[in-house]
């Protein structure tokens, strides 16, 4: 049974359920869990949230007479989920209703416009923390309410075109894409709404201590050496002293920042943190990061195949939470969009979108035989409704098609 209370009355020994108010204000990256540490309780009164949910059958229970003429009383629900809290007050950009999901090819001109206009701004972000100044919540926020929109519509458009940065767009496209992926993998996860743009936010976010290393390391076209790769190993550490500094961005963005390159097995830097140690936001964080970093063009690296790079990622064991890992397939798909198939009818096709629930089983589009070893028409299959299916991953480079993205990021 859940009770809807004011703040004011939260007491040790209650279950949070949920919190309403300014996401950005909330004092945990979670919300589900026994109010035990009297400095959880102070945190939680000292942040502004109006009213906090609990869930009186795994915690305490709070006293009807404590609600006052002042305060709203303790309102009962039969049902588990909490209503939607209300719209985020200033700095926080203003939310709307989740907008309804929309296919690839109706979102992509909007990503493709997104994208631009999140790059610009995380540049000029980013270079205030070049210059030594405090990077704002309030640039950040329309960012990351933007390309949660985007996810919330299509998750597959904006995160496949992010995938297509440029050498010289990485540092910056890298921290839209791991914004992104952090919404679409948080949604997958169940978190709540709010939780998800706090993901975003963390990913978007995550990489600004680069910002602080020297550009001929940062931008070097070949391998680091020894002494280059412990600078450059820095930048977690640097980038969370950044954002400290700030104080205008909560634990959520800075564990991120400061851990997104740890391990389950302790392998990880800066702190070797093991399994339980790294908080549920870093898992995401490691796994979102890892993925964009592989199928993008870097200054020192050429992509890997979206498909094959998850299938590569699943291999190293020790690296990733099993479960978050798992998710993150599911959000992104078995076969990313962009990947090369080869269906059971012996013809080439790209994935151009996901199916929801059917992993095995996306959209595609059909240019060639191999068969005859020629192209034929371009035709759109969905193959959760088709006669047909995939058999194969293929390497668009052992068949020559230089021109891949092409095929699938025209609209027809």
């Amino acid at each position: 049974m859940l009770k809807k209370i004011p703040t004011s009355q939260a007491e040790l020994g209650m279950f949070l359920q949920s919190m309403e108010g300014s996401w950005l204000s909330h004092p945990f990256w979670k919300t589900r869990f026994l109010l035990k540490e009297p400095s959880d309780l102070e945190a939680l009164k000292r942040s502004g949230v109006p009213y906090i949910w609990i869930d009186v059958v795994k915690g305490k229970d709070v006293l009807e007479s404590l609600a006052t003429a002042d305060e709203a009383p303790a309102i009962e629900l039969p049902a588990a989920p909490p209503p939607a809290p209300p719209k985020a007050s200033a700095p926080v950009a203003a939310k709307l209703p989740p907008p309804k999901p929309c296919s690839f090819a109706d979102e992509l001109e909007q990503a493709a416009e997104l994208m631009q206009r999140s790059k610009k701004q995380v540049i000029s972000m980013f270079n205030e923390a070049r210059l030594g100044r405090a990077i704002k919540s309030e640039e950040c926020l329309p960012v990351v309410e933007d390309i949660t929109g985007s996810v919330w519509r299509n998750p597959s458009a904006l995160i496949s075109l992010a995938r297509l940065k440029t050498r010289d767009d990485y540092t910056y496209m890298h921290s839209v894409a791991v914004c992104a992926m952090m919404v679409a993998l948080g949604k997958q996860l169940g978190l709540s709404e709010d939780e998800q743009r706090a993901a975003g936010l963390a990913g978007l976010l995550h990489d600004v201590g680069k910002m602080l290393m020297p550009l001929e390391i940062l931008n070097k076209p070949g391998a680091l050496t020894d002494p280059e790769f412990a600078v450059m190993r820095s930048h977690p550490a640097r980038g969370y002293e950044a954002l400290k500094a700030s104080g205008a961005f909560d634990e959520n963005v800075l564990d991120v920042c400061l851990h997104h390159h740890e391990k389950m097995d302790g392998g990880g830097y800066p702190h070797r943190l093991k399994a339980d140690q790294i908080t549920l936001f870093s898992r995401m964080g490691a796994v979102c990061d890892v993925y964009d970093a592989v199928t993008s063009n870097r200054p020192y690296k050429s992509p890997w195949d979206p498909a094959a790079s998850i299938a590569r990622m699943a291999q190293w064991q020790g690296h990733f939470d099993p479960k978050v890992f798992q998710a993150f397939v599911v959000s992104i798909g078995i076969y990313p969009v962009g990947t090369l198939v080869k269906l059971h009818s012996g013809k080439l096709a790209v994935v151009i979108d996901q199916n929801p629930g059917k992993l095995t089983a996306p959209k595609v589009r059909v240019f060639f035989s191999t068969k005859s070893n020629l192209p034929i028409d371009v035709t759109d299959l969905d193959l959760a409704q088709a006669n047909d299916k995939i058999v194969s991953r293929e390497d668009p480079n052992a068949w020559g098609f230089t021109q891949l993205n092409d095929l699938w990021t025209q609209p027809r």
